[in-house]
Parts: structure tokens; sequence; C-alpha cells
């Protein structure tokens, strides 16, 4: 090795075309893809337009005191929020975990996760792993302790 480094040229644009060597999106411009079902909390996901072969990256925000009306859990893919803004918890094989800025919390596929925001919301990043084709989550009740 003679302490140099070659990188393969790269080309890209800026918008959500994916291309060989990398693609930039930006999540707020993204559709907000949400159920009408949960009012309060906004999902932005970024797969498919990033060109990503092997992760997924998704925006959330949840309004003040929105509380997810559900949760869900996977069948493969392994998940890490990573908490942006605000504040809240995170419901986790029903036991509740506060969350603040910056922390970030890995979740195994079989683990069933909900979210619920504080009073002045919150804001996070989900990147997950591969996705089985046709996706692998399953929604199930979400039961907060009181």
């Amino acid at each position: 090795m003679n302490g140099s480094c070659e990188f393969p040229e790269k080309s890209g644009v800026l918008d959500s075309a994916p291309v060989a060597g990398f693609t930039i999106v930006n999540l707020k411009e993204l559709e907000d893809t949400t159920s009408p079902g949960m009012p309060g909390i906004e999902g932005r996901w970024a797969r498919k337009h990033l060109g990503a072969e092997h992760l997924g990256v998704s925006y959330f925000h949840y309004g003040p005191n929105v509380r997810a009306p559900n949760a869900h859990r996977h069948r493969e893919q392994e998940e890490v929020y990573i908490v942006l803004r605000g504040s809240g918890r995170i419901l986790l094989d029903g036991e509740p975990h506060e969350l603040r800025p910056w922390d970030a919390v890995r979740i195994a596929p079989s683990t069933v996760r909900a979210l619920e925001a504080g009073e002045e919301g919150l804001e996070l990043l989900a990147v997950a792993s591969d996705r089985p084709e046709g996706g692998d989550g399953e929604s199930v009740d979400a039961a907060w302790p009181e």
C-alpha cells in the first residue's frame, strides 16, 4: 500500500432520483404518508426515494402529548430510533422508557415498540436494516401502563 487512497468516481444530483454513487433527499420535502388514523403524527419514508438497497431512513414528528394509537414489531428488520428534538417515551415490550434529544434506541425485530411525545412534541429519525419484499411489520395493541 502506497499511502494513497483511491475512491470510485461518484456522481449524483440533488433530487430523489437514485444514481450509481449516491442520492441526496430532503426528508422534510417527502410526502407525509402517515395513516389518517394517526392524527398528530407526521411520517416521511425515504427508502425508495434514496434508492437504498440495504437500509431505510424515516422522519417522524409527533405533536405535543401525542401517543401512537398502536405499536408494531418486525419479523426480520432491526431499527434504531434517534431523537432529534423534544422528549417523550418509548414503549418496548410493555416497558416505558424516557427519551430526550440525541438518545439512540436500537430495537430488535421482535421487540414491540410504540412512541409517545412529551409536552414539546417529539422529532426523530428511524434507521432500519434490510426489509423483506413487501415489508415485515406487524401492528399490535400498545399496552401503555398508566
